[in-house]
Parts: structure tokens; sequence; C-alpha cells
């Protein structure tokens, strides 16, 4: 690994890195190189001390990594539609792990999130290392995965949004090579080749496994942090064990559709008459 062009501090054994003596509103070709290095390194890198970070630097920094969305539901920053606004008092907790928008056929290549305001205590963000999930499973159960797709799907209540795709259990990250479990407790709703049951089980599995700590680092915010994470090789978790404001700005770069090993098997037909009970709140869609 070639010598950092700045101060690099790892936070965790599985995924994450602090960076110090970066500031974003001056980022040139070269810095920008470097730090998208590290996110392929790292999979989260924090850039801190960013209070000077204005919206349209921003959505600068974000276009650096290619083109920037405009979030279907979320509320936005006024004047700045590429910001999608993280407010803990207008519904912006969100307490499970996942992965960004994994409903979409093409979710998003990374999230850059700016921290504005923090509580004094708690508030923490936690992700986990997807690939190292998918490498310490079992060879029979990485070779079963390798072969299935899941569903993933969104209905929004009082709103007509809902989106629905269908995306490799196994992706294939697209700049590494790497191979990484890409499920997620949020959105994932089944894998069609099982029968429903199995699919519960499975992912049920799936998700408790791809939690443990042992895949995790967190991260305790300041007021002016940057957040750039791998939106394909992670998921994340808000901690909600705060009483008082935290707001953020974020920005999401659009990405492509997940690429992994051909489905083996075709989708599961119940025969007539099999019922189903679902056992999971995730569980969007019945056949």
């Amino acid at each position: 690994m070639s010598k950092p062009m700045f101060d690099v501090r790892p936070i965790s054994g599985a995924l994450g890195a602090e960076i110090h003596g970066v500031r974003l509103t001056e980022l040139t070709d070269e810095v920008f190189a470097e730090l998208k290095r590290l996110l392929l390194t790292y999979q989260v890198i924090f850039i801190v001390g960013q209070e000077d970070l204005t919206p349209a630097a921003h959505v600068d920094f974000g276009r650096r990594f290619g083109e920037v969305e405009l979030h279907p539901y979320l509320p936005r920053l006024d004047g700045q539609p590429e910001i999608v606004i993280i407010d803990s008092e207008r519904g912006g907790k969100v307490d499970v792990w996942h992965t960004d928008m994994t409903f979409h056929a093409n979710p998003p290549l990374c999230s850059i999130l700016h921290l504005v305001k923090c509580p004094s205590t708690g508030g923490d963000t936690m992700w986990t290392n997807q690939y190292l999930v998918y490498e310490r499973l079992s060879a029979p159960i990485r070779e079963l995965l390798d072969g299935l797709t899941a569903v993933h799907a969104i209905r929004i209540g009082g709103s007509d949004f809902a989106s629905r795709a269908e995306h490799p259990v196994v992706r294939v990250h697209p700049e590494t090579g790497r191979r990484s479990l890409y499920v997620n407790r949020l959105f994932t709703s089944h894998i069609p080749q099982l029968t429903r049951n199995e699919s519960d089980a499975l992912l049920q599995y799936l998700f408790e496994f791809s939690e443990g700590p042992q895949f995790v680092c967190r991260y305790r915010w300041r007021a002016g942090d940057v957040a750039v994470w791998d939106n394909r090789v992670t998921q994340h978790y808000a901690v909600n064990d705060y009483d008082e404001p935290r707001r953020g700005q974020r920005v999401t770069v659009l990405g492509d559709a997940p690429a992994g090993g051909e489905p083996r098997w075709e989708h599961y037909q119940a025969p007539p008459g099999q019922r189903y009970w679902p056992a999971r709140v995730n569980a969007v869609e019945n056949y």
C-alpha cells in the first residue's frame, strides 16, 4: 500500500478509518483519487473537521463519484434538492440494519453524510463489512447463496411510493472484484427460488450473522464530520440512544445494477392451497 497523503487512522479491525488533514472545500483531483482509494480499502471513511463544508461543495464532492440522486421521498434541503435532510425530530432515526435503497434496480454507489448537529451523548452510527460476512460463511453455504437472488421491496404508507428489485444474494464488487453478502433486514423481502418458510429461515440467519460485532465499526460523531460509505459492500445502523436533536445532510451517488452469479434455479411455484404465515415484518410480498 502506498504511503497516505494525509493522516489515516483505522477505527476497527473490520472496516472504517478516520481521515485527518483534508479540506473538502479545497479538494484537488489528486486528493480525491486518494480518498476514493481509501474508501475501497476501508469501506467507510470519516473525514473530520469539515465545519465549513457548504451545501454546494457537498454536492460537488458527490459528483466526483458519479451522478447525484434526487431522493424519491425523504425531505430535501431548500435550494439544494440533491441534499437529503436527516433530522432526528423529523423521522430521521433509522435504527435497523440496512443498505441504502436496495429496492432500486440500480442502488446507490455511496452515500456522503455531513453531520451538522450532534447530541451531547449518543447518536453513534455503526457499519458492517459485508465482504467479511460472506468470507466467514462455510463453503457449502457460500455455494448455495452464489446461486440465489433476493427480492428487495418497499411501500411507503400514506403515499403512492413503492419500488421493487431483484438482486444477487452475493454481489461482486464492480471495482475490487470481491464477493459480499447483499441482503439486509430493512428491504430484503424474500429469496424467490425457495419456499417462503425456507427463505424466512435462511434470511433470518444471514441477518443475524451479518450483524455480528466482529464485522462492525462504530463511530462517535462530532459536528462537522463527513462520512462516506461504499453502499455496495456495507450495511449501517443509526443508534437510537439520545433525546437531543441530531441533524445531518446527505448526498447519495447513483450506482449500477448489482452483479453476481447467475441464479441456478427457477423461482419457486407454490402448489395450489399451500399457505404461508409470515413470521417477519419485512415479508413485503407473498406468493
